[in-house]
Order: C-alpha cells, then structure tokens, then sequence
C-alpha cells in the first residue's frame, strides 16, 4: 500500500481532440473516490474541464508532455491550478491493459503517491522568447540547407568557387555567381569583381570559373540565393522581435555575458537564458542544471558493473549552443582555465567526453553567476587546479610505495631482481 501524498489531484491523459480526466478524492479513511469525465480539447472544452475541476476544488492536475497537445491545455489550467507537466517515461502504464480512461486513473494515481517528477516549465515571459529563438535556429537551419543545395548545383557544373574562397555567399564570390547566371557559358575576366582583400591569385579564382552550368542549374542556384536572401530577411524580423521580449532581462543578460564564450554574440546569452530561465531556485544546485541539461552520465549499473556512461539525450536545443561555446573557449588565453581542463580530460578520454566536461563548466559558471548575482570569477578553478597538482604530484614514502604494489610491482632490496 503507497502513501497517499494528495488527497485530491486530477490525472490528464491529453489527446489532439479529447481530453480524459480522471479525479481521485481520498477521505479520513484513506478510501478513494474517482470522477472521470472526457472533454473536447477545443477552447470551450477547456473551460468546462476547469469549472469540473473547481467543482471538486481540485487544483493539483498532472498531465504527460504528449507533443504540443499538452500546451492549450497547459495555458489554461496554469491560472487556476497547480500543473504538473510529467515526461511520458514516468506515468507508461502496463501493456496489455491500457485505454484512455485507465491511462487517466493511472496517471491520477501516481500523482497521488507523489511517483511522478514534474519537468521544468518556465514563466510565460520566457517561454515566449524561447519560442522565437527556436523558430530562429529553424531559419538558421533552413538557410544552412539552401547554402548546401546551391554548393551542390556548384559542384555539378564544375565551378569550384568553394575551393578559392571561404564564403561562397559573400561579396565578391556572390559578384561573379551572379555575372555566370546572367552570362552562362561565356568566358569573362574576374579581376573586376574580386575585392581588393582577398588573397587568393587572380588566376586560381580565374581557373575556378571555368565550369559550364545547364539551364537547370541555373534556374535552381537563382531560386536557392533568393531564398537565402528572404530567410535572411526574416531572421533579422525575428531578432528584432527577440531584442524587444529580452529588454525585461538586461541585468541577467550583462551577468550571463561576463561568462567567457557568451560574451561575442548577443544572442548567445539570450538562448541560454530561454532555455533555462532567470530563475535558478528551479534547481537545487549545479549538478541538478547539468542533469537536466543531459551533461551528466547516467546510472546506468548492475551487479558492481557499469553497463553505459553515455549522456542522455536530454537539451536537444541546449547543449549543441554550450558545444558550440565549449569549442571556442577552449581557445582563450584569456580564460586558460577551460582549455587546461580540455587537454587535461582529453589525454585519456578523447575529446567527446572533454567537450561535454568543458559544457559542464560552462553551466556550473551560468548556474552561480545566476544563483549568486554576481559577475564570472575565474579565481575557484584556478585554486581548484592548484590543489589537484599538490595532492597529484606529491606523495609520501608510503603512498608512493603502496601505489608501486597496486600496479603489479614488486619492492625488494635485492639489486640482482632487477636483473
């Protein structure tokens, strides 16, 4: 028999157009009373399930994060009830007895047992920012592939202008693009166009040239460049749209930019802050952010054998941004303490697991700096460092010894045993 934890809380089993509930009320006897009932998932079906759960002065709902189903849902009950939103693999019922009535009543009662973790669902304000820049990491996503499909129309007519310039979209290499689509075919000088700060020769970029592009080529290097051009219009839309929903949070955005690697773009910052928040009370200490993120290893053990170390695949959106950083601050010189760390972890581990330490740093950094209200301090990995190298490099007579025996050697006085 499971401790009952909330006398009277409601179960949510969300589908795209019906909503099961289910409520368990518990008396002074511990004996539970269910109310089930299904509503529409449409806005007028949302208001009768929240009168339905003031009739039972029910306030305590819990619900799976099934797709985007669960955030109608969500924007209603959240004014009037305390919901908890529980990721699917905590409220998996049993196979084989499964229908939408018994999922609520299940879900009902793990939450009564208090069985369920709730996940972390910040305030609106921030939701609404991690909205737009998402939307913004699809735009950055689809003009990423509209440069690969170009690059590919490129690389079937033999123009190899990726071979002589760095950024195939940039002025001068955009310049003569344009002269070969309205010129296909004919031979033309390139000095005009080319910018007087490359350093390429005029004629490697001369024998780039030398290509021969079909009519539908043309036609779909024309159409890829002006959809490249019209996401570069409407990412700039959103960021506008994202520096406006950010002005509430300027002090915690200048506290996050004190964070090396944070500090060269500003939208950096602000990604970090929509995907964790501003408010860091939400987790306990650093370690449980690192969990959260998917930084962390997972226990994964049986029988004193570890069976996998992997991370989770938890931060779909968050840890390729702090990869990303990780990357570059390893290196700074002028936060040398990221890139000893790195090097340190990757003699012996590789660089993968290097990376995802040089991540945990990161978040550690972000969680204190936002904990404690106060601007990144370096001074703590370096007295960290410090003492790791006295306790690792010195060692007694005696330890020295015992650490010789537990690598297989054997100590004796005789000299021909070396022999």
């Amino acid at each position: 028999m499971f401790k009952i934890f909330r006398k009277n809380c409601c179960g949510l089993d969300v589908h795209k157009t019906w909503i099961f509930a289910c409520i368990g009320i518990t008396d002074t006897n511990n004996r539970t009373e269910y109310k089930q009932a299904r509503f529409s998932s449409f806005s007028k079906g949302l208001g009768e399930l929240a009168e339905w759960l003031a009739k039972y002065s029910c306030t305590d709902v819990c619900m799976e994060s099934t797709g985007k189903y669960w955030i109608p849902v969500f924007n209603i009950l959240e004014k009037t009830c305390f919901v908890t939103l529980a990721h699917p693999k905590y409220t998996k019922p049993q196979k084989g007895n499964k229908t939408d009535k018994k999922d609520a009543k299940w879900i009902c009662d793990l939450f009564m047992c208090d069985m369920i973790k709730p996940s972390f669902i910040p305030p609106p304000a921030i939701r609404e920012l991690r909205d737009l820049m998402r939307y913004r990491r699809k735009l950055t996503n689809m003009k990423t592939g509209e440069k690969n499909r170009a690059l590919n129309c490129l690389t079937v007519s033999n123009l190899k202008l990726d071979g002589v310039f760095s950024d195939v979209f940039g002025k001068t290499s955009r310049s003569i693009l344009y002269y070969i689509l309205e010129h296909p075919g004919e031979t033309f000088d390139v000095t005009p166009f080319v910018d007087k700060r490359c350093k390429k020769p005029i004629e490697e970029i001369q024998a780039a040239v030398d290509g021969a592009i079909s009519p539908s080529q043309t036609i779909k290097i024309r159409q890829c460049l002006a959809h490249i051009d019209e996401l570069e219009g409407h990412k700039a839309d959103i960021e506008q749209e994202i520096q406006q929903l950010s002005i509430p949070y300027a002090p915690v955005l200048k506290l996050l930019r004190t964070i090396p690697g944070l500090n060269t773009n500003p939208m950096t910052a602000i990604a970090i802050l929509s995907e964790i928040g501003a408010d860091m009370s939400v987790f306990a200490s650093s370690k449980n952010l690192i969990s959260w993120a998917g930084c962390c290893p997972r226990n994964d053990r049986s029988a004193q054998r570890v069976k996998s170390t992997r991370i989770s695949q938890a931060g779909n959106y968050l840890k390729p941004l702090l990869v990303q950083v990780a990357n570059a601050v390893i290196r700074s010189k002028e936060h040398p303490e990221f890139g000893n760390r790195y090097r340190r972890i990757k003699s012996h581990r590789g660089h993968k697991k290097a990376i995802i330490a040089i991540c945990k740093m990161l978040l550690t950094a972000i969680w204190n700096v936002l904990s404690k209200v106060e601007p990144y301090d370096p001074t703590g990995y370096f007295v960290e460092s410090q003492m790791s190298i006295r306790t690792s490099k010195v060692l007694t007579q005696t330890q020295a010894l015992a650490l010789l025996r537990s690598r297989g050697y054997i100590i004796t006085d005789k000299t021909d045993a070396a022999n």
